[in-house]
C-alpha cells in the first residue's frame, strides 16, 4: 500500500472496506463514494483479511519503502562513478568505458542512473521559451529572407570574447558584418537595422538560430519594426547553411586562424566590398551580390 502520513489515512480505510463488508455495497459502489478506484477498495478489503481485523480496527499504513535494497550498488562503486564524472564531465558511455579499463564492473544503465540520481546531469530550463514553428518561406526578391547569425571568438591574449555579427541575404549572397565586444539583443536589432539601411530593401523575414541574442525582446522589436522572425529548427544542420557559409568564407578569407580584437574591425569593410561587388559565387551562377541586386 502507498505511504502516506495522513494520520486519518487508517480509519478512512476502514471506514470503506466497512461499505462493503458491513453494507453490502459493491466495490464499485463504494469506490464512487469514497472518492478512490475500486481495486484500491479490492486491496483494502484483502488488506483486512490478511490482518484478520474484524471492522472495527483500523486498516495501517504500510511502512515506506526502505532506503536501501539487497540489490543496490555498493557505495565504492558510486563513489567511483561520481569521481569519474566530476574529474572529465564525459557522458554516462565515456565514464563506463573509463571504469572498465579501471576493472570497475558495472552496467551502463547502472552508471546512467547513479549520474542523474548524484545531480550530475544538466537539467533542459523549465522557462526556456519556445519558439513557434513558422514555415520557412519561397524566397523570390532580395529580402524575402534573411540569415542572421553571431561568430564567437576568443582573444588569445587575454580570454575576453569578443563577437561578429553576420547577416546574409538569400537572394542576392549580399552580406553584411559588425564586429561588438558584447553580446546582446539590442545589439542584435541595431544590426539588422544597420544592415537594412545599407542593403536598400526592407527586409520581410528574419532567419536566426536559438541563441540568447536572438531571444523574445529581439523578435518584439522587430515585429514591432515590420519584420517577422522565425528560428531555426533544433537539430536541423542545414536551416541556417547560408549564413553558416558565409561565416566559414569569412574566416578562410579574411581573418587570420586567431584574429585580434584590434585588427579585425579595420579588415571588414574592405573585404565585405570584395564579397559584395567582386567575388563571384558558384551559388547565384558565378554572379555578384551586386549584379543580382540590379536585375530586381
Amino acid at each position: 500500500m502507498p505511504y502516506t502520513s495522513n494520520p486519518f489515512a487508517p480509519r478512512a480505510r476502514r471506514d470503506a472496506v466497512n461499505l462493503v463488508l458491513k453494507q453490502g455495497l459493491t466495490s464499485a459502489e463504494a469506490a464512487s463514494k469514497t472518492g478512490v478506484h475500486r481495486a484500491t477498495i479490492g486491496r483494502w478489503i484483502r488488506k483486512s483479511y490478511e490482518l484478520y481485523l474484524d471492522g472495527r480496527e483500523v486498516i495501517p499504513t504500510t511502512k515506506p519503502a526502505p532506503k536501501t535494497h539487497p540489490n543496490g550498488l555498493p557505495p565504492d562503486i558510486v563513489a567511483a562513478i561520481v569521481r569519474v564524472r566530476r574529474e572529465h564531465n564525459r557522458c554516462a558511455y565515456i565514464v563506463w568505458q573509463q571504469l572498465k579499463r579501471e576493472g570497475v564492473a558495472v552496467s551502463l544503465s547502472s552508471v546512467e542512473r547513479t549520474i542523474t540520481r548524484a545531480g550530475l546531469t544538466r537539467r533542459v530550463s523549465q522557462r526556456k521559451r519556445l519558439h513557434p514553428s513558422i514555415k520557412r518561406p519561397l524566397v523570390h526578391a532580395p529580402g524575402d529572407l534573411v540569415q542572421m547569425d553571431t561568430v564567437h571568438f576568443v582573444d588569445w591574449r587575454s580570454s575576453k570574447r569578443f563577437y561578429l555579427y553576420t547577416v546574409i541575404d538569400l537572394y542576392s549572397r549580399w552580406a553584411y558584418v559588425e564586429y561588438h565586444p558584447k553580446l546582446r539583443q539590442n545589439i542584435s536589432v541595431e544590426v539588422i537595422l544597420r544592415t537594412q539601411a545599407a542593403f536598400g530593401r526592407p527586409f520581410r523575414m528574419v532567419q536566426t538560430d536559438n541563441g540568447p541574442e536572438f531571444a523574445k525582446d529581439f523578435g518584439d522589436r522587430l515585429t514591432w519594426k515590420g519584420i517577422a522572425l522565425r528560428h531555426s529548427r533544433v537539430r536541423q544542420s542545414n536551416d541556417n547553411a547560408h549564413i553558416e557559409r558565409f561565416n566559414r568564407t569569412l574566416q578562410d578569407e579574411c581573418l587570420t586562424r586567431y584574429p585580434l580584437p584590434e585588427t579585425t574591425p579595420g579588415k571588414l569593410p574592405a573585404y565585405l566590398d570584395y564579397y559584395n561587388n567582386v567575388r563571384l559565387h558558384l551559388g547565384i551562377n558565378c554572379a555578384t551580390p551586386a549584379e543580382m541586386l540590379r536585375r530586381c
